[in-house]
């Protein structure tokens, strides 16, 4: 297994290399220019002083140099754990990052164990109860969650509850130290907003692959030694439906990822994803950069976790 995990590391490099050539032309083929907004910005607060010219800033943020150059030292500064700083304020995009990273954490977090414990027992009585009212039910529960959107839920959480009760959400953040309660009314709907579509879906998975596996050979010889049904389905059908379902489920806690930058604007939580929205935005090359590689790389990370677990849940699987 050692060997394995190794092997994979190693070939994520290639990948990882690609990634960065592509955010790195990419991100400068965003409309508008940084430079520009910085000279608006000369006089107003910011850090450059009035007088100088687009020359000046474009060297002294190193634009001024072929991309391709660019791209090598990126790489070079990315292999020493070094990101870049914001062309804004010069903060080192690792803090930004550090800093954010906990309130995206916390809510996905929240969002994956709340579909785990949610998605695969509906699955599983779904199964168990096949075409009885109670699968009919939990089916339609779990179609009228894929089929709304993310953004169309996190929405309707903060604009009915003021229309029907007069209760408005609060905006405003406040840290786990400062205001637990407080903390956890903040992040809890978004939450529950990214959880919807991942428990609707791994539940539908989770379905489907219950009653392929009941139907093989070894259910009914379990059944045939007079094993208790509770038994039969937690112990032995159980762990071989969840084969494919931990690889959708590894998939979708990639995808929060991205919902986050929905939500987090929604719920104006300081995550990743709402500093990715204002970093295109101000065409802060860095930061941009910056979240989409540790992004990649946590996506890559999971995948091998996927993988490996494969291992554990199927001893057929475990790699040599």
């Amino acid at each position: 297994m050692a060997k394995y995990v190794l092997r994979r590391l190693i070939g994520m490099i290639p990948t990882w290399l690609i990634i960065m050539f592509m955010v790195v032309f990419m991100v400068r083929l965003i409309p508008g220019s940084i430079v520009d907004l910085l000279l608006q910005d000369q006089g107003g607060g910011g850090s450059y002083q009035a007088g100088i010219d687009r020359a000046q800033v474009e060297h002294r943020l190193g634009l001024d140099q072929p991309v391709y150059v660019q791209y090598v030292k990126y790489v070079a500064g990315v292999a020493q754990g070094n990101l870049g700083a914001s062309l804004w304020d010069q903060q080192s995009v690792v803090s930004l990052i550090a800093q954010r990273v906990p309130v995206t954490a916390q809510v996905a977090l929240v969002a994956i164990v709340t579909s785990v414990f949610v998605s695969i027992p509906i699955g599983v009585i779904s199964a168990v109860r096949r075409d009885s009212p109670v699968d009919y039910l939990l089916r339609s529960i779990s179609i009228l969650g894929i089929s709304v959107p993310g953004f169309a839920i996190g929405t309707a959480i903060v604009i009915f509850p003021t229309l029907w009760w007069g209760v408005t959400v609060s905006f405003k953040y406040v840290s786990f130290a400062d205001d637990p309660i407080g903390h956890l009314k903040l992040i809890i709907p978004p939450a529950m907003v990214l959880g919807v579509q991942l428990s609707a879906s791994v539940a539908r998975l989770t379905r489907t692959m219950m009653l392929e596996v009941l139907q093989e050979d070894y259910i009914r010889t379990a059944r045939a030694k007079g094993l208790q049904e509770p038994k039969i389905v937690v112990k032995h059908a159980l762990k071989n439906a969840l084969i494919p379902v931990v690889t959708v489920l590894g998939i979708q806690i990639t995808n929060l990822l991205g919902g986050s930058v929905i939500t987090e604007t929604i719920f104006a939580l300081p995550g990743l994803g709402r500093l990715m929205v204002s970093s295109i935005g101000s065409r802060d090359y860095p930061v941009v950069q910056g979240i989409v590689v540790m992004t990649a790389i946590f996506v890559m990370c999971m995948n091998l976790a996927v993988d490996v677990s494969y291992g554990y849940l199927d001893p057929r699987a475990r790699p040599a």
